[in-house]
């Protein structure tokens, strides 16, 4: 996609240039706690139909824009979409959440499994990125998004959700090379599915790193932050892709901003658990950072809210390179009310001012 794109305050925050003002989106912003995203949702009658329909995604993604003076859109989709594309069967449980009917259990089964092309396999996603950019007609950047490697390796592994993942866990102990191979291919295909959002309009790129705060550190190390920098590599050696902004965000892994930081990315999501300050003496200037308010101050007062969002501004103390946003995404139980007020404060403060 060729069109011009305005030098959007997001997309100079993460090259780490001067704003006007700190630009503010929320991870999982079309959701739940819209009435509007849960009338599409009933209309489209499943959660997989409103993500693999391009109209209604579409429709979904800008529900929070219309609302909120978001500086960011992100397309509504889902993370576990390679997966479903290698044939593993995704499905979604009322109250229990994603679950594959066809999961990993064998070194052959991995073996087996193929990178799929995003124009065939996962054209619903292209085409409503498409449908998206154009939509938008540039009032917000788009951002596209992928699981990580070992996230999505997690899931097809286990089969559904798990608060531990031991099978994932318990594949990389004891054979080692087999998740390699399991992550090589998902890291190819992360890429690949990236690259194809960017060339359909996205304008940022995302990858999530949901469940690489499990990881004991030298785990960590070898399973999920050697496949995101292989995927940040491959993105940066493309010239289609190189000069797209990339975003990683690991949750529970403070422990590794440096060497997140030194995958070639350009900015890092961090969550609630550690001082955003901290985060930047640490990373330095090498990347951007995005975050970091725990998800549930949007459940007290807006005047809490308002003052928990000074707290964020001043932690990072005002200096180029913050893009705003939950440690995590919005719950279902918020009032879009208090998400309009968080947006005003961050808009409207100026941190040590």
């Amino acid at each position: 996609m060729t069109t011009t794109t305005p030098d959007h305050r997001f997309l100079r925050a993460l090259r780490r240039e001067p704003v006007d003002t700190t630009p503010i989106w929320i991870m999982r912003q079309a959701g739940r706690y819209l009435p509007e995203y849960r009338a599409t949702r009933e209309r489209a009658g499943s959660f997989l139909a409103l993500a693999q329909t391009p109209e209604l995604a579409c429709e979904v993604t800008l529900q929070p824009l219309a609302r909120f003076p978001l500086d960011a859109a992100i397309l509504f989709s889902d993370i576990l979409t390679i997966p479903d594309a290698m044939g593993l069967g995704l499905h979604f449980v009322e109250g229990e959440g994603p679950k594959f009917a066809r999961p990993l259990r064998s070194a052959a089964d991995i073996a087996r499994l193929g990178v799929p092309d995003p124009e065939t396999d996962l054209r619903y996603v292209v085409d409503a990125v498409r449908l998206v950019r154009r939509e938008l007609h540039e009032r917000a950047p788009l951002i596209g998004f992928s699981g990580s490697p070992w996230t999505l390796a997690c899931y097809m592994i286990e089969g559904e959700g798990s608060s531990s993942f031991a099978r994932a866990k318990a594949l990389a102990l004891e054979d080692a090379p087999t998740m390699h191979r399991l992550l090589d291919t998902l890291a190819q295909a992360v890429a690949r599915y990236l690259a194809a959002q960017a060339a359909a309009g996205a304008q940022a790129l995302m990858v999530f790193d949901t469940w690489g705060g499990l990881l004991a550190p030298a785990m960590f190390r070898e399973f999920s932050l050697r496949p995101l920098a292989a995927i940040a590599a491959r993105l940066k050696a493309d010239a289609a892709t190189r000069d797209v902004p990339l975003i990683l965000f690991s949750k529970g892994a403070n422990g590794h901003l440096e060497a997140l930081a030194d995958t070639g990315c350009d900015a890092l999501g961090v969550d609630w658990t550690i001082d955003l300050g901290e985060a930047r003496a640490r990373v330095g200037q090498r990347v951007a950072l995005q975050g970091n308010l725990d998800p549930a101050v949007l459940a007290a007062s807006p005047d809490t809210i308002r003052a928990q969002a000074r707290k964020v501004l001043d932690a990072y103390a005002g200096a180029p390179g913050h893009v705003f946003n939950l440690g995590h995404g919005i719950t279902p139980d918020i009032d879009p009310a208090h998400v309009a007020a968080l947006v005003d404060e961050v808009h409207a403060y100026r941190a040590g001012g």
